[in-house]
């Protein structure tokens, strides 16, 4: 990241988190596209209305700081939701997650040269701001996407075949320092909510 967008990720952090939202992420995108990525904790998430009314605010902002860009998207982080600070994982504890680190982890269970990616639960983080270290499990859980891959593992568990989520579960630790990219796996129900 430059300087450059690393001071504009600052103002807009700012801006968005004086109007009571939080915010996700900055990126700059093919086209002078800006996309910025906002949240909530209140129930409900982030409306349309919400995105608009930072937009403008938005807007007003890069037209002072006189910004550079041709279009500017606010959305919501969605289901998979990127996990960017210690915050997010504290907040998301106990939910699933992929992880993707800079270098391979070795762990009993894991083959020799050791894992990058792993799917699992976020259990805690510990540690001082800084130096955080999230504990995992890792149990290469992967949830249906869709309706027809959750009735294909329904039917496979009532045959006896391999379950779909079966694999034993291996608790890790790693430092926030060495994730490379992480987000939120979506639990759909696929009947007519998230769990």
């Amino acid at each position: 990241m430059t300087a450059r967008t690393m001071d504009l990720s600052e103002a807009i952090a700012h801006t968005v988190e004086g109007m009571g939202y939080e915010f996700v992420e900055l990126e700059r995108l093919p086209g002078s596209m800006l996309r910025v990525t906002i949240d909530t904790e209140q129930e409900g998430g982030i409306s349309v209305n919400d995105c608009e009314a930072v937009s403008n605010q938005l807007t007003a902002l890069f037209a002072a700081e006189d910004v550079d860009y041709k279009r500017l998207e606010v959305t919501s982080p969605g289901v998979e939701r990127p996990l960017k600070k210690a915050k997010d994982w504290i907040r998301f504890a106990g939910s699933l997650a992929h992880v993707e680190l800079f270098a391979p982890m070795f762990a009993e269970g894991f083959p020799e040269a050791g894992r990058r990616k792993l799917d699992g639960r976020i259990l805690s983080v510990s540690g001082e701001p800084g130096s955080e270290q999230i504990q995992f499990e890792f149990t290469g859980e992967k949830p249906f996407r869709t309706p027809s891959q959750a009735f294909r593992g329904r039917l496979e568990a009532r045959k006896g075949g391999r379950s779909h989520e079966q694999a034993a579960p291996i608790t890790v630790e790693f430092p926030l320092s060495e994730v490379e990219h992480a987000h939120l796996i979506a639990e759909l129900d696929f009947k007519g909510g998230r769990k």
